[in-house]
């Protein structure tokens, strides 16, 4: 049976190391994030509309990996992402994101450490205030009911500990 693991987290907190990392060492499938895609080929700045665009297609890939996986996949992100983006930037979420957030389940989330140093590149904004950024996605799992982990470290010690967390996990549930 497939197991589903969302990892998510601020900018610039290792979720596509974690993921890509993650699916190598299980030989399990990952879904990367779909908006670095999207608004790398955008001809101008992003609008409150290209989120949704951005949620739906990032969802239609999760959905065509979970049918070609069979035991683990990995995935970059999730909605929980883009409603807090969408906040951020618009004090509001479209509807259908905030319905998807409620519908989809994953067996494990992992939420990234704000422990690594910001990194600049074109697509990120929020350089100064990740810890209040990691508190709205804690408060997001929480008021949702979502049980998620912590992961922290430093480059390979961050992939270390999310094995861990992974295998405990699972050794757990059996």
């Amino acid at each position: 049976m497939l197991k589903k693991i969302l990892i998510t987290g601020p900018e610039s907190t290792g979720k596509s190391f974690l993921t890509k990392g993650l699916a190598k060492h299980y030989n399990g499938g990952f879904v990367g994030e779909y908006a670095r895609e999207y608004i790398e080929d955008l001809k101008r700045d992003y609008l409150e509309s290209d989120l949704l665009n951005i949620a739906k297609k990032q969802m239609e890939l999760e959905d065509i990996q979970s049918e070609k996986n069979e035991a683990f996949l990995f995935c970059d992100t999730g909605l929980t992402v883009i409603d807090i983006w969408s906040q951020e930037k618009y004090k509001r979420t479209n509807d259908w994101i905030k319905q998807e957030i409620l519908r989809r389940k994953y067996d494990l989330c992992l939420l990234c450490d704000i422990d690594l140093p910001w990194v600049y590149d074109q697509q990120r904004e929020n350089p100064y205030d990740r810890d209040r950024l990691l508190f709205l996605y804690q408060q997001s799992f929480d008021e949702r009911e979502v049980a998620y982990f912590m992961v922290d470290g430093v480059g390979e010690l961050r992939l270390k500990n999310a094995i861990e967390i992974i295998n405990r996990f699972f050794n757990d549930r059996k």
